[in-house]
């Protein structure tokens, strides 16, 4: 079954032809994820509000460690030529593009960008429909009934049956030893922290309809960002970057104890973490790593004096709101360019939440001992708009597509650590993380 654009020809990733962006107000959707088409949808979302889109109208797909500065010049360049009609004028109304990025610059997941040919968005009440089209395939204005044709057009969702699981590129009981290493060049003095990953292999019986995983991760995670970008998908609790007329917020996670089901006791286990040194050790390092990161871009920056605990369902994290402002907005605004949440994310990828400190020395240990490559785990996902403003995530809780096999899937979870950190404790801990893509995969 296809929706009412999908015989619209896309525009090519060099864009020859100017796209034509229409966006109108809608009245409210109950559910954005009820939109999603079971192929290729595209997400972000969190308590009800965000954006969901379908379609193709535009992508590039980059590498290496200039990426994030192609994707930039695309997109700026696709923005330039484009004609926009924007009715509504709020953060994700106009053209919009998808993004997810490789967490490395050697990895060979690259990075891409994706512009919908269709895009619902909810916030604060207020929705929006927008088409994104070429002058040669220029249809009817926009309105409700093309939502509605396309939501009678959908297949019912299914579930992935039974699930299995196997180790991925190190077997989970190899993986202390993997820890241990870190702690040993730690205590070396080669670095002061590093994060290090494992991943295991998911086979569903049915082919994968993603939107059964993002449906049970945005009913489970309301306070996470529930993503699906370009075969990524996950719910991260961890905001990289949100620009939003100048203003500028990152939630930096760092610092992590798993609950234990029983409210009294996690009360107290909350209490441990936010007085936990070796914990707190951890946070700094990932709260220096962005304040630093976003210095040459702001003209103020305020950094909580302490880390609240933040309760999810499976986990407790120590978790500081960081914010800024950027130079050239404000009391200060000269009427020059200010850089893009695109360039922002670019900044400050790798924090010391995903990679360590110092970085160069954390990355390089990474790629000697962890055993694999992440992809696009823990790498900014997101979105960004013509404006540049944008929300971009950090790849967490996350979990890669097969592109050729629909019954696979790769499962991540990582874990800081510095020279106290146990093995054992840290496995643990990774198990913990695998939990929520675990839940999402589940059929009960």
């Amino acid at each position: 079954m296809t929706s009412p654009l999908d015989d619209r020809q896309a525009a090519a990733s060099s864009h020859p032809e100017p796209l034509v962006v229409r966006t109108v107000r809608i009245d409210a959707p109950d559910d954005l994820l009820s939109l999603l088409p079971a192929d290729a949808p595209l997400t972000w979302v969190r308590r009800g509000d965000g954006l969901v889109g379908w379609g193709e109208a535009a992508r590039t797909e980059v590498g290496g460690p200039d990426r994030f500065a192609d994707a930039e010049r695309w997109w700026q360049g696709l923005v330039r030529h484009a004609v926009v009609r924007d009715e509504v004028g709020l953060p994700g109304t106009g053209p919009v593009a998808f993004g997810s990025f490789a967490f490395d610059d050697l990895s060979a997941a690259g990075g891409a960008l994706v512009v919908p040919r269709v895009v619902v968005g909810r916030r604060d009440g207020q929705a929006w429909l927008t088409v994104v089209e070429t002058a040669g395939t220029l249809g009817a204005a926009p309105d409700w009934s093309l939502v509605a044709r396309h939501v009678a057009g959908l297949t019912p969702v299914r579930g992935p049956g039974a699930v299995t699981y196997a180790s991925g590129a190190v077997e989970a009981e190899d993986w202390p030893d993997v820890v241990a290493r870190g702690v040993a060049a730690i205590r070396a003095g080669e670095l002061d922290k590093v994060v290090l990953a494992r991943d295991e292999v998911a086979t569903t019986a049915e082919p994968l309809d993603v939107r059964h995983a993002l449906g049970r991760l945005a009913d489970r995670y309301p306070t996470c960002w529930t993503f699906s970008v370009d075969g990524l998908i996950g719910a991260t609790p961890e905001l990289l970057v949100r620009s939003d007329k100048g203003l500028v917020t990152s939630r930096v996670l760092a610092g992590t104890i798993r609950r234990t089901g029983d409210d009294d006791a996690d009360l107290a286990r909350a209490a441990i973490l936010a007085h936990s040194s070796k914990d707190l050790e951890e946070h700094e390092y990932a709260v220096s790593s962005v304040a630093r990161a976003l210095a040459p871009f702001c003209s103020s920056t305020n950094v909580p004096d302490a880390p609240f605990v933040l309760h999810l369902p499976n986990v407790l994290h120590l978790a500081s709101d960081v914010t800024a402002v950027l130079r050239g907005t404000g009391a200060d605004a000269d009427g020059g360019p200010h850089p893009t949440s695109l360039a922002l994310a670019a900044a400050l990828h790798p924090t010391a939440a995903v990679c360590g400190t110092p970085t160069e020395a954390a990355r390089d240990l990474i790629r000697a001992i962890e055993g694999m490559d992440r992809a696009r785990y823990a790498g900014p996902v997101g979105w960004v708009g013509a404006d540049g403003d944008g929300e971009w995530g950090i790849g967490l809780r996350s979990a890669e597509l097969d592109p050729a096999d629909p019954h696979r899937l790769r499962l991540f979870a990582g874990c800081g650590i510095v020279a106290a950190s146990d093995p054992a404790a840290e496995l643990a801990e990774s198990r913990a993380k695998l939990v929520p893509m675990r839940t999402a995969l589940a059929s009960d």
